[in-house]
């Protein structure tokens, strides 16, 4: 069994401290300890109370998930609640650190709650597809009512100490010791006689929501917003209802275990927890040990401060890493740095920040036109212009400034890492830190790799992604990365299956059903369809020469209908709206389009959308994977989940592939070779190997 819970008696308390390193999650030993402990204070008479502590950083952190779907040895932690739920005796929990999940669900069990001021709390199950299934959802909303323990349930995010004792999920702060507040604070109870009370019996507050539909409705819509497609949030809202309107403890909890299994046995619940683990593992890279000396990175210097510079310079001011931004001119850096005061300035009239905060990060952030003011960054990351050219010159110009030891570094989204590196005198301190637009909000931070990189910069890349709150995951250098490489397909079969006879406004809506947060048409709106037109102007290519899945995109732009920021692109935005309206006129340059062209439209399912938009992500997936470009499959997913919106709830492109079954990808895969052609279409080779060996993509995880 793993972990244990000691157990000692002081003075007329007995004192139960779980041990189960490095984070005390739920393990079989602990469950076990647990109801030990509870038995023998209860037997003994010299024993008054007893208080619940953790070893260590955690009180406990959770379930332990490894036990998911396991045999389960020893008691359950349904037995060792209801011990404590009918003790005779107080026990109150000292909340020393992390108490998550089944953590504080125990806590709640508990008739008492002390919590330290840095010690985090929060039901986070939502996030793996499950809810509280240890009375979390029935015990919260007796203690802080239905609409807070919604709201908390409902986001799975953490709050601290201080926090939980204002929303009344714990009784005390502790000052000082917290096992010693624990102590006193039973021996209080004792002077008054050793009052037990069960969150259970609690009614009052409780009640209070009961025929309010409208706290339930809320809860459902903001769910709706925020967690789109998710299963998990619908079974709480049902569960905290059963606790408002059923009256009856036991009966609630019997519509938890119903809603539990339901999460349990949900598709969903298996592709989030790939994720949850994903997360962890895209930070292992295999050639570069753990305790491979990383830099400090103290400060910070950013070439460019238009959209992707701007963005990228809050994303070090937000974590206090003081950025010198660097522009041609003084009219374009006194845009750049209006920009992002403006930026700061929304978040305090939406009250995300307060007049001050801005204030302390806006003194973070100085000027210049100057390279030579940039010698003392420890890190100088390019975001200009997309131009090799361009960016080759800039990396010659940094690295004649930078001091030693600096890592030089590029935002490109897909050009060649080596060809930069080659410009300097320093190679192995360049790497790509590929930040996704709006670079202060995105998530995600592809670390690219060049054939120089050194491991320490490597390491230290992917530890600046966890200082700046982003998920780093590394790439191999090759055009597009891992992300860009794969959209160029879901894209271009989108542009071609306009023509076949589908309209813009079917993809999208095909796409968005099935999880993304918009289509492919909406992206190209949003990001801008002059972007293309101009560089294909840019490079001289005539119209008849420009790609059949462009010439829908030109067509609009020598209509000056360039997307959001004209008001109409392929939809029309009225006053600048971003949402975006279907407009007719569109439908018909696409008809004139496939007309031109020679296409016979036909009727399309949106079946086939979805397939020919997302099997060339599959099938590119498996040659990135097959290339050595990601390490992973899971470095894939993640990639895609956190970059370009692929639905969480699927687990990813390559973990949904799975789910789908690679044989019947690769049967789709080549028919669609049969009937359109093209490398698009040409079945990875790995992708054959895995069907033929009857193998999917988990099995490469290794």
């Amino acid at each position: 069994m793993k972990g244990t819970v000691h157990y000692e008696v002081r003075g007329n308390v007995a004192l139960m401290t779980i041990d189960n390193p490095p984070v005390n999650p739920l393990s079989s030993g602990v469950r076990q300890g647990l109801h030990d402990g509870l038995s023998q204070a209860l037997s003994d008479d010299a024993v008054a109370a007893i208080v619940l502590t953790g070893a260590g950083r955690a009180f406990i952190a959770g379930a332990d998930i490894s036990e998911f779907g396991g045999k389960s040895e020893g008691p359950s932690l349904h037995d060792c609640l209801a011990a404590m739920d009918n003790s005779s005796k107080p026990i109150v929990a000292a909340i020393n650190g992390t108490a998550f999940g089944g953590g504080l669900e125990v806590a709640l069990c508990c008739h008492y709650r002390v919590i330290a001021p840095s010690a985090p709390v929060g039901l986070p199950e939502v996030k793996l597809g499950l809810l509280p299934g240890a009375g979390g959802t029935q015990r919260l909303p007796r203690l802080i009512g239905a609409e807070k323990a919604l709201d908390f349930m409902l986001s799975g995010d953490p709050i601290p100490g201080p926090a939980a004792v204002a929303m009344g999920i714990a009784d005390e702060l502790a000052e000082g010791d917290i096992v010693e507040a624990g102590l006193t604070f039973a021996a209080n109870l004792i002077a008054k006689g050793g009052p037990v009370r069960r969150i259970r019996d609690e009614e009052e507050i409780v009640r209070q929501a009961r025929g309010n539909a409208e706290v339930f409705d809320n809860a459902r819509k903001n769910a709706a917003r925020k967690m789109r497609k998710r299963f998990a949030p619908e079974m709480i809202v049902q569960c905290v209802e059963a606790a408002v309107n059923l009256g009856d403890f036991d009966a609630g909890i019997a519509v938890e275990q119903e809603c539990f299994a339901n999460c349990l046995k949900h598709p969903q619940r298996e592709s989030l927890i790939h994720m949850f683990f994903a997360e962890r593992e895209v930070a292992k890279i295999p050639d570069v040990p753990k305790d491979t000396a990383t830099q400090e990175i103290a400060s910070a210097a950013v070439i460019g401060c238009g959209t992707m510079g701007g963005g990228i310079a809050m994303s070090f001011l937000n974590v206090g890493i003081p950025v010198m931004s660097v522009e041609m001119d003084q009219e374009a850096l006194d845009r750049g740095l209006g920009v992002i005061k403006k930026n700061y300035d929304i978040q305090v009239q939406r009250g995300r920040m307060t007049a001050e905060q801005v204030d302390e990060r806006m003194s973070l952030i100085s000027g210049t036109t100057d390279y030579a003011d940039i010698s003392g960054a420890d890190v100088i990351i390019e975001a200009i212009y997309e131009n090799i050219d361009v960016k080759v010159e800039t990396f010659k110009k940094m690295d004649a400034v930078a001091k030693p030891g600096a890592i030089l570094a590029s935002n490109t989204s897909g050009l060649d890492i080596d060809k930069m590196a080659a410009a300097t005198g320093r190679p192995e301190a360049v790497i790509g830190l590929h930040f996704f637009s709006p670079a202060n909000v995105m998530r995600l931070l592809e670390v690219v790799r060049g054939e120089n990189t050194s491991k320490e910069v490597i390491a230290t890349s992917m530890k600046l992604g966890r200082t700046l709150n982003k998920i780093a995951v590394l790439s191999g250098n090759a055009p597009g990365f891992i992300g860009n490489r794969m959209l160029a397909g879901y894209t271009r079969q989108a542009g071609e299956i306009i023509l076949q006879g589908a309209t813009p406004y079917q993809v999208d809506n095909a796409i968005l059903g099935f999880g993304m947060p918009m289509g492919p048409f909406q992206m190209n709106d949003l990001v801008g369809l002059d972007l293309g037109w101009r560089a294909r102007k840019l490079n001289g290519i005539a119209p008849e020469d420009v790609p059949i899945t462009a010439r829908v995109a030109d067509k609009l732009c020598e209509m000056d209908r360039y997307g959001q920021k004209t008001s109409r692109g392929y939809y029309i935005y009225p006053e600048g709206s971003r949402a975006g309206q279907a407009d007719p006129e569109v439908v018909q340059i696409v008809e004139e389009t496939s007309a031109e062209l020679g296409i016979q439209r036909r009727s399309i399912e949106d079946d086939e959308v979805l397939k020919r938009c997302l099997y060339p992500l599959i099938n590119e997936g498996a040659r990135i994977l097959e290339d050595g470009i990601a390490i992973r499959p899971c470095d894939i997913d993640i990639v895609y989940i956190n970059g370009y919106g692929f639905p969480e709830v699927t687990g990813g492109p390559m973990f949904w592939a799975d789910q789908i079954g690679l044989d019947n990808i690769l049967a789709d895969i080549k028919k669609f070779e049969a009937e359109y052609g093209g490398d698009i279409w040409k079945p990875a080779p790995l992708l054959e190997k895995l069907v033929a060996e009857g193998k999917n993509f988990a099995s490469l995880q290794g």
